[in-house]
C-alpha cells in the first residue's frame, strides 16, 4: 500500500488497512482472481458477468440500464418496483391536491429522478435545442477565511455558495417565480492529429450564465459543469471495502509512475462519520442514500431527512424564493420527502443491474483490451474488484465485478480542469469513472456525449482529452494504428 495510512486524532487507522472480511484463504483468491491478466487469447473467467451474480442478462434494448439486480430475493423485487415508481414520479408545486407529490422547487433542475436520468442512463449536453435537463452548472468559491479553510480541512465544508444563487443554477421555477439563469455554451474546435495522419477535432467548450434574475454572481465563483452519470452498479460501488481502493492511492507518487491517485474524504451526512468518498464527479459522497439526498435537495428543491430545508437552494438573497409555500405536510412528518421515500429511492439506486458484455470473445475485441491494459489504461481504470463478504445486502457480498475504475481522484490536466474545489479534489482532479455499460450508451440514451460535461461526441475523443496524470496513455493511443486504435473503441463498446 503506497498511501501512508490515514491517522486519527487518537492515533489509529481511520480505514482498514486490510480486509478483515475476508480469511487468509480468501484473501489470496481475491488477489489471485483481481491480478490484470496477460493471457489475451480468451475471455477470462466470469468476465461475460460484470456485476457478478448481479449481472442482467436480459436482451440488450433501451432499458439495459432498469434492470433490477439478478439475484434479489422476491421481495427485495417489490421494494425495487416501489422505488421505480418514486424516481420516476413527477413532483409537482405546492400547494396541490397530490399532497404526496408536491414540494418541488421553488427552484429546480428537474421534477423527477428519472429527468436527469433517463432511462437510468447518462445525460446530455442541450445539443440543438433549449433541454438542459439532463445538466446543470455547479456554484462554488474557494475558501474565503481561516475558518473556512480550517472547515474544509476538517472535511466539514466542500466549498462555498455563491452568496445570491446558492450551490448550483436553477434553470426552472414554480409558477409565480423567476428561474436564476440560463446555462450558455460556446465551442472552440481543436484539431489533433493523430498516427497515420487522421485528423479528429476536439470541441473545447467555454461556460456563462444568462439572464441571472439577482445580479451577477461573485466574483471568485466558479460554474462546473455536470451532466447526469449512469446509475448502474452503484450498490456494488459501495460494497468495495475500503482497504482495496486505498492500497491503489499513491498520492505522491512513491513509486514514480506518474500516476498519483488521491483517496477523497469525506463526512457522512447524517452522522458526521469520516468515510471514503466513491459517488459523483469529484467523489463528494460516500454513500448512495448521501449522493441521493443531495440531488432531492439540489436539482428537484425536494426536503428529505438528511437535508430538510424544503426551500432546497433558496438563499436570503431570494426572499420571493423563500416566502413560497412548501409541500410540507404535518400528517406526514416535517419533510417533503420522508424516510420511505429515501430507502426505497435508495434502495433501487443501488441495484440497478449492471449488463452482461457482449462480444467478449471477439478477436478484435481481445486485441483492444490488449491495447487498453499496454497503453496504462488500467494505471486508473482498475479492471476488477471482489466485494466485501459483509456488504449490507447479500445481493452485493463477495461478488468478483469489473468497474474499470479505482474510485480514486486524479489530476485530469488543464483541458479538463473546472478550477473548482470540492473537498480534497482540486479543480483539476476527477474521480476516474467506472466504465462498465459505456458501449450501451447510444443504445439506452440515443447519444455518445461523453466525460462530466459532454464535450466529448464519442469515446476517441473522450481518450484525446485525458491529460495530467492519464497524458501517457493517451499519447499511447495517439501512437497507434488507425486499426488498433479502433480495436481499443470496440473493446470500450463491449464493456
Amino acid at each position: 500500500m503506497l498511501l501512508t495510512p490515514l491517522i486519527a486524532a487518537g492515533g489509529d487507522p481511520i480505514f482498514p488497512t486490510t480486509r478483515s472480511d475476508l480469511n487468509p484463504k480468501d484473501q489470496k483468491r481475491v488477489e489471485a482472481v483481481t491480478r490484470p491478466t496477460t493471457d489475451f487469447s480468451k475471455p477470462e473467467q466470469f468476465e461475460l458477468m460484470e456485476g457478478g451474480a448481479a449481472t442482467s442478462r436480459a436482451i440488450v434494448n433501451g432499458n439495459a440500464f432498469s434492470h433490477f439486480s439478478a439475484n434479489l430475493t422476491f421481495e427485495e423485487e417489490e421494494t425495487f418496483k416501489l422505488g421505480n415508481a418514486l424516481f420516476t414520479k413527477l413532483w409537482v408545486s405546492a400547494p396541490s391536491s397530490t399532497q404526496a407529490s408536491d414540494g418541488l422547487g421553488p427552484l429546480f433542475n428537474a421534477r423527477a429522478c428519472q429527468s436527469c436520468h433517463l432511462k437510468d442512463g447518462r445525460g446530455h449536453p442541450p445539443e440543438g435545442s433549449a433541454d438542459a435537463t439532463s445538466m446543470f452548472l455547479r456554484l462554488a468559491r474557494p475558501a474565503r477565511t481561516d475558518e473556512e479553510r480550517e472547515a474544509i480541512a476538517d472535511y466539514r465544508k466542500l466549498n462555498f455558495p455563491d452568496a445570491t444563487y446558492g450551490e448550483q443554477l436553477q434553470d426552472l421555477a414554480v409558477p409565480g417565480l423567476k428561474s436564476e439563469g440560463r446555462m450558455q455554451i460556446s465551442y472552440e474546435e481543436i484539431p489533433v492529429t493523430l498516427a497515420g495522419g487522421e485528423v479528429v477535432h476536439l470541441r473545447k467548450p467555454a461556460y456563462s450564465v444568462a439572464g441571472l434574475s439577482h445580479g451577477p454572481l461573485e466574483s471568485d465563483v466558479t460554474v462546473s459543469p455536470r451532466v447526469a452519470p449512469p446509475m448502474i452498479g452503484m450498490g456494488l460501488i459501495q460494497a468495495i471495502h475500503e482497504s482495496d481502493i486505498l492500497a491503489k492511492a499513491d498520492p505522491d507518487d512513491r513509486d514514480g509512475d506518474g500516476i498519483s491517485g488521491k483517496p477523497a474524504l469525506v463526512r457522512d451526512h447524517r452522522s458526521g462519520e469520516l468515510k471514503l468518498g466513491r459517488f459523483g464527479y469529484k467523489a463528494q459522497n460516500a454513500t448512495i442514500r448521501d449522493q441521493s439526498a443531495s440531488a432531492f435537495a439540489g436539482d428537484m428543491g425536494i426536503s428529505t431527512p438528511d437535508n430538510p430545508s424544503s426551500h432546497g437552494d433558496c438563499t436570503k438573497a431570494e426572499a420571493e424564493c423563500l416566502a413560497m409555500p412548501t409541500g410540507v405536510q404535518e400528517r406526514l412528518g416535517p419533510v417533503e420527502a420522508p424516510d420511505p421515500v429515501m430507502e426505497l429511492v435508495t434502495f433501487y439506486s443501488e441495484n440497478l443491474a449492471v449488463p452482461a458484455r457482449r462480444d467478449l470473445a471477439d478477436p478484435t475485441v481481445l486485441k483492444g483490451k490488449q491495447l487498453f491494459q499496454q497503453s496504462g489504461c488500467i494505471a486508473c481504470h482498475t479492471p476488477k474488484f471482489v466485494t466485501r463478504r459483509d456488504a449490507g445486502n447479500k445481493a452485493h457480498a463477495f461478488q468478483l465485478i469489473w468497474p474499470y475504475s479505482d474510485f480514486l481522484l486524479h489530476d485530469m490536466g488543464e483541458g479538463l480542469a473546472d478550477g473548482q474545489q470540492v473537498g480534497v479534489a482540486d479543480g483539476r482532479e476527477w474521480r476516474t469513472q467506472p466504465l462498465w455499460g459505456i458501449g450501451l450508451t447510444e443504445t439506452v440514451n440515443g447519444h455518445t456525449f461523453f466525460l462530466h460535461d459532454g464535450r466529448a461526441r464519442n469515446l476517441t475523443e473522450a481518450i484525446l482529452w485525458h491529460g495530467g496524470e492519464a497524458q501517457k496513455a493517451r499519447d499511447a493511443f495517439a501512437a497507434l494504428s488507425k486499426d488498433d486504435r479502433a480495436a481499443l473503441v470496440k473493446f470500450l463498446g463491449s464493456l
